[in-house]
């Protein structure tokens, strides 16, 4: 595996909330610099050794909602 991507969002409590696309990985964290260790982590953890992805992709979705 070459890459795996992240669906990073804003959670509405605050902090960041990711998931992997085609994995089950889930992570939380409440600034951007504790997200990306978090990932690090899990996606480390998800994997057996040598058999994870080189690159990890982090794509931020943001919502925006204004009054009309």
């Amino acid at each position: 595996m070459n890459e795996i991507l992240f669906l990073v969002e804003e959670a509405h409590e605050g902090g960041f909330l990711a998931r992997a696309m085609g994995q089950s990985i889930y992570t939380e964290a409440d600034d951007l610099a504790s997200l990306r260790r978090e990932i690090r982590d899990a996606v480390r953890c998800h994997f057996d050794e040598g058999a994870g992805p080189k690159l990890i992709r982090l794509h931020f979705i943001r919502e925006e909602v204004m009054a009309a």
